[in-house]
């Protein structure tokens, strides 16, 4: 048995900014993806997924049926026949590992399922988005249900405020240009929950609140208008500033290693940093107006392009 494929997201703008009304903006990357699987002889890994499929499928049952109903035991038949999550997207990375498998599962055993063929409503996205976060609390501790929600549809979902989201369209690539969003591999496996405790402790002061909307989510908010708009000289020195933002404030969760070459990007001009998901690792997200300078700058490290201007 092999389900259909959900592939891995990246929220191009607005992490910890949602959490605070800012906008945000997500896409699929379809580099990586998951789907649910059963095998004759199953490897270790497998194994391992399974076991952390039965606890997931427990959780799943405590959520109350107002918000979705699922076939519970269909799942624990296929979970207790070993059934997985077949999946090269990294775990710790920014790009959305556990929503892959939260849609995979709401795809395959909720009742009454919204599916992306229909009119999608910002209510149909709204009620999606809650029973995502329901599943997802089961990974970190708070979900807001968007990675779920982007994987499970496959396409860009802007994020206006907290209850104000929906699907939208990004201007198409251009295959020749010299401007591009990519991919930075730290090489350390980042935990989400962890670093959205610090970012919780940190509100619990007045100057990071007010640094917060004054300068985080107004850049935030910039960029996402800039990026749709196709503004692309005003994007790049909104995300300048949006760099510097999170090189003062956002510095525990920036990897040590990284805090120079992002320095270095701003001073540089060659490229900008900036978190992809909590951070503490995984991959860092980097924008720049020439790809080849920036591939020459970070020549330690592998990039990984997801975007052309």
């Amino acid at each position: 048995m092999k389900g259909p494929l959900f592939y891995s997201k990246i929220l191009l703008f607005g992490e910890y900014g949602i959490i605070k009304d800012s906008k945000g903006l997500s896409i699929p990357y379809n580099f990586y993806n998951g789907a649910l699987k059963k095998d004759e002889n199953p490897s270790e890994e497998a194994i391992k997924s399974n076991e952390s499929l039965k606890r997931f499928a427990s959780h799943i049952q405590g959520i109350n049926n107002d918000i979705a109903r699922f076939d519970h035991e269909r799942l624990l038949e296929d979970v207790n026949s070993g059934m997985y999550f077949d999946s090269s997207i990294p775990q710790g990375y920014g790009v959305g590992s556990s929503g892959a498998l939260v849609a995979a599962i709401y795809d395959k055993y909720a009742f009454d399922k919204i599916t992306v063929l229909e009119n999608l409503t910002r209510e149909k996205l709204l009620t999606l988005k809650t029973v995502f976060s329901a599943m997802e609390s089961f990974f970190h501790g708070k979900s807001s249900g968007l990675d779920p929600l982007n994987s499970y549809l496959s396409i860009p979902i802007l994020i206006n405020s907290k209850d104000n989201i929906e699907a939208t369209g990004i201007p198409a690539q251009q295959s020749e240009g010299k401007g591009a969003v990519f991919l930075l591999d730290s090489g350390i496996i980042g935990e989400t929950a962890p670093m959205v405790s610090l970012f919780m402790e940190k509100m619990k002061q007045e100057g990071f609140r007010i640094m917060l909307k004054n300068q985080f989510i107004k850049h935030t908010d910039a960029c996402v208008d800039d990026f749709l708009n196709g503004d692309i000289k005003s994007l790049f020195s909104n995300t300048k500033q949006l760099s510097k933002v999170v090189l003062n404030h956002f510095k525990p969760m920036i990897p040590m290693q990284f805090h120079e070459l992002w320095e270095k990007g701003i001073e540089t001009n060659e490229y900008y940093l900036k978190l992809c998901g909590s951070g503490g690792g995984g991959y860092i997200l980097g924008f720049t107006e020439d790809i080849q300078k920036a591939k020459q700058s970070l020549s330690d490290y592998k990039l990984e392009v997801v975007y052309n201007f």
